[in-house]
């Protein structure tokens, strides 16, 4: 079995982190991640705090294990949230869109680790400075909101900038992904994209169905113009949004034009006017898959592969 410095830092088995998906991650599919060995992650991107109390004491009905919540820092009602996440005493907070630091000490005064997720180095020297746990350096190949480095130049630059943990995130979807995250220098994985085609995974099955179809080219980046671009499936509302972004429409109706769009996808499984986050990997992902099934199987090729890998070396 696959044991890094993670494992025992968070009180998991396997070194494997569920993405924190907006409107996606639930307490269903953490707490199925975290019976799998896993740290299953509720994402709380609603930015209701009601609701997030009651998805964490949903997780806490249905497994003994660890866990955490995902918090969007440029979302609604960041305060209440990040307020509800001590109350609570979540194990694990990740975040991302922003600087933690504000919360950082309510957070660690309540117990609760805290792993921000970087895009460059000068983050993840900001993130340590700040007091966090580890970080998780994520490439631009993963789905939802992207930095511009790719996993493979990240991790190893992060690696040699701070000496906290990093995990590692964009692009993986095997073990052959986790192994060579591990070899970069990770110590452990964070993955989304691979357990949306989990039955644990409550979205549309258009969505699943989609992403079950999806090959190599199937993903596109939009929303440079605005400064914050994000990765999802080819459909007629992306392209449709990325013709936009180069014509004279206005930031604020091209803002418009998105708005409520990952509901669509999530809920209603809408191709004309929904937002489909996923990673480039989604080419990889070819069956429904119980979620702990998924980090069971991960994990043991990972390993399988790392032990292999000795067998090159005279």
């Amino acid at each position: 079995m696959i044991q890094s410095p993670i494992c025992e830092l968070l009180g998991i088995r396997y070194p494997l982190l569920q993405g924190g998906m907006a409107h996606i991650s639930d307490a269903d599919l953490a707490a199925a991640v975290s019976e799998g060995g896993g740290l299953g992650i509720i994402s709380a991107a609603a930015g209701d705090p009601v609701q997030l109390a009651q998805e964490i004491d949903a997780i806490r009905a249905k497994t003994d294990r660890p866990f955490g919540v995902n918090v969007m820092l440029r979302g609604e009602r960041v305060q209440e949230v990040a307020q509800v996440i001590a109350e609570k005493r979540v194990p694990v907070v990740t975040t991302g869109a922003g600087n933690p630091g504000s919360f950082v000490p309510m957070w660690k005064e309540a117990g609760v680790k805290v792993i921000p997720v970087v895009a460059s180095t000068a983050l993840a020297k900001m993130m340590e400075r700040a007091g966090v746990t580890a970080v998780i350096a994520e490439g631009g190949e993963s789905g939802g909101h992207v930095g511009e480095l790719t996993t493979m130049a990240l991790i190893p630059q992060v690696c040699d900038a701070v000496s906290i943990p990093v995990i590692a995130a964009g692009g993986i979807a095997d073990g052959r992904g986790m192994a060579a995250a591990l070899m970069l220098g990770a110590c452990g994985v964070q993955i989304g994209t691979r357990f949306l085609t989990a039955p644990e995974c409550h979205i549309h099955p258009t969505y699943k169905e989609k992403v079950l179809k999806a090959n190599d080219i199937s993903t596109i980046v939009t929303g440079r113009r605005l400064g914050h671009p994000v990765r999802s499936l080819k459909t007629k509302f992306s392209r449709e949004y990325a013709k936009l972004e180069y014509t004279t429409i206005s930031d604020e109706d091209l803002e418009a034009f998105a708005k409520g769009s990952l509901r669509a996808a999530v809920v209603d499984g809408d191709e004309k006017h929904g937002s489909f986050l996923a990673g480039q990997i989604s080419g990889m992902v070819t069956k429904e898959q119980p979620a702990a099934e998924i980090v069971q199987e991960i994990c043991t090729e990972a390993e399988v592969l790392l032990k292999r890998g000795i067998t090159w070396v005279n």
